[in-house]
């Protein structure tokens, strides 16, 4: 979920967050872990990723302005199923999840709150309908076109778990360009 400007969207109310600096490669929630914690990047980056087969499977990146929690978890008290890290030295800002649900019963917050969920679902789901339709080169293309920043921050192996394919693939769609 992106956030436009985190001090001009809480105003105010800074004062319900807690801001934390973490070093790189710092688990933030464990998988199977109840997530009572909602991460608004201030500067570094998050991953959000999980375990199959012992291979690490990435979901997503997390950078300056943007939210992230296990959201299932966060709002409904489940276990989440994922795990989310720091890739750098990361500053985040920590919002509770009572915090969280006092601030969503005056409009104001529903207000601005609602339309980022609603785009953030809107982007979950164009990702997974993605997964299922498009080939691994259509995957590359789009996030090149998206967030081509990604391409440089990171290593190799976590955009190719992150496109769903393995380093050699990536490798070779990135040679075909």
């Amino acid at each position: 979920m992106h956030i436009p400007d985190i001090h001009s969207f809480f105003k105010s109310d800074l004062h319900v967050l807690s801001e934390v600096t973490y070093p790189a490669k710092t688990i933030l929630l464990e998988e199977g872990k109840v997530s009572d914690k909602m991460f608004l990047v201030k500067n570094g980056a998050l991953r959000v990723f999980f375990y199959q087969d012992g291979k690490e499977l990435t979901l997503e990146f997390i950078t300056e302005n943007q939210a992230v929690s296990s959201f299932n978890s966060f709002l409904n008290g489940t276990r989440s199923e994922f795990i989310i890290e720091t890739l750098e030295s990361s500053t985040v800002y920590e919002m509770h999840v009572d915090v969280f649900h006092k601030l969503m019963e005056g409009r104001e917050f529903q207000q601005t709150f609602h339309p980022l969920f609603y785009r953030r679902f809107s982007e979950i789901n164009n990702r997974l309908v993605s997964f299922i339709k498009d080939s691994p080169q259509k995957r590359y293309e789009q996030l090149l076109k998206d967030r081509p920043e990604l391409l440089l921050r990171f290593p190799q192996h976590y955009i190719a778990s992150y496109l769903g394919i393995t380093s050699v693939s990536l490798s070779r769609i990135r040679n075909r360009r």
